[in-house]
């Protein structure tokens, strides 16, 4: 599931190509009558209102809040989309663009289209001065790289969760937004703790590092342009680069490329996700 560096990569790329156009029109062929995508361009009564009120309204900017992409329109609704699994938008992509499910006409006549392999993704409308307080973000913890994200509320978050196993604590969205498994391991693997460690038991040391690491993994992340080890694509439809600097996801068997250190990566099941790490370096605190 693309995380909070292929999110803003996506935002980015959208301000350099649709920022100021307007939508012509748009089409779908998603179409569901399942409970679980009511409110979404899935249930066909809600697109037909979807697409009224956003033809012929002018994208003002993109934003990104955790995992979700926010197009704002010249009409106060904005256009909330999560990628969930497979989903990416792609600017005036091919005929034969594949799994295309969504798709934008342009005032300069080319096209936004959105792929969705899985038709995970969730795309609906909401207005724009009531964002905060729908259901869609109300939950979400800070910005982890927000200037206001300072090592204490960092510490603050984790400790909301005292008892649990750090790795499932950092990808928890109410405590800190945008955190996933990708991510997590990277951060973990940085800062020399096993995603097993609890909160309340980590040394101050170890979370400073993390801390630092949280944001620099990010950062990073967002200058590689993502991670596309699985469908991610940029608006452009290119790969992001960052699956080619990996130290612990998906590396099980390979060398520890810490310095000095002659551990192999493992992994393990925490929860319901994947953990890779070290059993050297990264040390368990319980």
């Amino acid at each position: 599931m693309p995380e909070l560096p292929e999110v803003q990569t996506t935002v980015n790329g959208l301000n350099r190509t649709v920022k100021g156009r307007r939508i012509i029109d748009v089409w779908t062929d998603y179409e569901s009558k399942l409970k679980m995508h009511r409110g979404s361009v899935k249930e066909p009564k809600f697109f037909i209102n979807f697409k009224k009120q956003i033809k012929n309204q002018k994208i003002i900017k993109a934003e990104r809040r955790a995992k979700n992409i926010l197009i704002h329109l010249s009409n106060n609704k904005t256009i909330l989309a999560h990628m969930k699994m497979t989903g990416y938008f792609f600017y005036n992509p091919p005929k034969d663009a594949p799994f295309v499910h969504l798709d934008f006409t342009l005032d300069n006549g080319k096209h936004l289209a959105f792929s969705d392999m899985r038709k995970f993704a969730k795309v609906t409308l909401v207005d724009t001065n009531k964002l905060g307080e729908s259901i869609h973000l109300n939950h979400l913890g800070p910005e982890p790289l927000d200037r206001s994200f300072t090592f204490k509320i960092f510490k603050e978050r984790l400790m909301k969760k005292p008892k649990g196993k750090v790795k499932t604590v950092l990808m928890d969205q109410t405590l800190i937004s945008g955190i996933g498994n990708i991510y997590s391991d990277e951060i973990l693997w940085r800062a020399n703790v096993h995603p097993l460690s609890t909160p309340r038991t980590i040394p101050e040391k170890n979370l400073k590092m993390m801390y630092k690491a949280v944001r620099e993994t990010l950062k990073k992340g967002i200058d590689f342009g993502g991670d596309s080890m699985s469908d991610y694509r940029n608006i452009n439809g290119e790969r992001g680069e960052f699956q080619d600097h990996h130290r612990a996801y998906r590396k099980t068997g390979k060398k520890c490329s810490k310095s000095k250190c002659k551990g192999i990566i493992k992994r393990l099941v925490v929860g319901t996700r994947s953990a890779h790490f070290c059993p050297i370096h990264q040390k368990l605190y319980k």
